[in-house]
């Protein structure tokens, strides 16, 4: 096998086996396929696609190309993943809930990069947390805590760190087949049993339109449930951020606030959503319904606030986080209110351009190796369809410098709009995408 055959074979429009697929993945991992090769693949599978049996066998390959981790667990292994939107801190409301329901939950998570935010940096805004955690000390913390939410090692899925590079750079990262191989050749690799696809749609989200959303989910759960794991997925608005904050330290507030202040928000909402039909796929509830409503119940009794705590405690967190959280996040030297131009109603919100306003004060990454200033952000952050007075805040920056202040205060005028009539509020949860 070599990989210009393999190449040719797509470029007439040919599906690779599994077997000559297997072969390049390994071959992008350990160096035996070129940068040259490796983007001609890319893009032949851009222009020409794989099909489904095409798509699951190259994410198997992606997945089995580093470790695949093996659990010893007295209970089912499961998991979540979004697909990306501002404003979105569901995985640590939701993986402390499942926790404390008797689940086990490995979250393998990212940073962020572009306009939204990373699961990693968030949890790092707390101090001490430490989340590159290797995978005998990682099993130990499962089985004292339940739940915990780490970073890949370098030999997860590394067949797929390398093609991602490669897509950034050749304009081939909007291939259905290679998104879903990337997204779930990670999260594959941790082995879970059940996982759950929280697809995100809207201005704040990668996928803009209803359609492109469902068909990224249907590829995501059909390839996920070829490859052995029981997989649903969700269609979830994104038209505006999830939660009223963005910034790494504000979004720990607002998780802060669900988890220990009875705070049914959005972010609460989606999480019992997104959990409920994991633990009816695990086997543990028998309906989506009963599991949503039992998430709901550990978040407003305060459990999984004192699970979160024992998580954060176990990676390296304060041991009373839980109790005085407020006094351990950063703040930003300089707050400043977005004040409206005019009376009327939230017409619109661009979440993107919010998202990139936040990167523009330090709150994100441009490149991959910036430094991120956990304490920036935007806080009190409008929803649509608010009524609101000439003057009233549209929302509130968190920045390090009066410049950068004032600059992020105009790119939040532009981002929200305020108009004479109320608009439609889209719906929260749009569907279910169910294997």
């Amino acid at each position: 096998m070599d990989a210009r055959s393999i190449i040719a074979k797509l470029r007439r429009n040919a599906v690779p086996t599994s077997q000559e697929l297997s072969w390049f993945a390994q071959g992008l991992a350990d160096g035996g396929v070129s940068d040259a090769q490796a983007g001609a693949f890319a893009m032949a599978v851009c222009m020409g696609g794989l099909g489904a049996q095409g798509r699951a066998d190259l994410t198997v390959a992606m997945r089995d190309s580093g470790d695949v981790l093996n659990w010893d667990l007295d209970g089912p292994v499961i998991d979540k993943h979004s697909t990306g939107g501002v404003g979105d801190s569901v995985s640590l409301v939701l993986a402390p809930a499942l926790a404390e329901l008797g689940a086990y939950v490995p979250m393998i998570s990212g940073r962020g990069l572009g306009h939204t935010g990373g699961t990693l940096d968030k949890l790092e805004a707390i101090p001490g947390v430490n989340t590159q955690i290797g995978h005998e000390r990682l099993t130990q913390i499962l089985r004292d805590t339940g739940a915990a939410i780490v970073g890949a090692t370098g030999q997860i899925a590394p067949a797929d760190k390398r093609l991602y590079a490669i897509r950034d750079v050749t304009a081939t990262v909007e291939s259905l087949d290679l998104i879903t191989a990337s997204i779930l050749s990670k999260k594959l690799a941790a082995s879970p049993e059940a996982l759950v696809l929280d697809v995100k749609v809207g201005s704040g989200a990668f996928m803009k339109t209803i359609e492109d959303a469902r068909k990224l989910a249907q590829a995501l759960t059909e390839t996920a449930n070829a490859a052995g794991c029981r997989t649903s997925a969700v269609i979830t608005d994104m038209h505006q951020p999830l939660a009223p904050a963005l910034g790494n330290a504000l979004e720990v507030a607002e998780v802060m606030n669900v988890l220990t202040r009875s705070h049914y928000a959005p972010l609460a909402e989606i999480s019992a959503e997104l959990g409920g039909v994991l633990l009816a796929d695990a086997g543990m509830f028998a309906t989506a319904d009963e599991g949503r409503d039992r998430i709901t119940d550990v978040i407003r009794t305060g459990r999984a606030a004192e699970r979160f705590g024992r998580m954060m405690a176990a990676v390296g967190g304060p041991l009373h986080f839980v109790e005085d959280w407020s006094r351990y996040l950063p703040e930003a030297s300089v707050i400043l209110e977005v004040p409206s131009p005019t009376a009327g109603y939230i017409s619109s919100i661009n979440g993107e351009a919010l998202g990139l306003a936040v990167v523009a004060l330090g709150g994100g990454r441009q490149v991959e190796n910036d430094v991120i200033d956990p304490a920036v952000g935007l806080s009190g952050i409008v929803r649509l369809g608010d009524k609101v007075d000439k003057g009233a805040p549209l929302a509130v920056v968190h920045a390090a410098r009066e410049d950068a202040a004032q600059q992020a205060a105009e790119n939040v005028l532009r981002a929200i709009t305020v108009g004479e009539d109320a608009p439609m509020v889209p719906t929260l949860v749009h569907e279910r995408i169910l294997p």
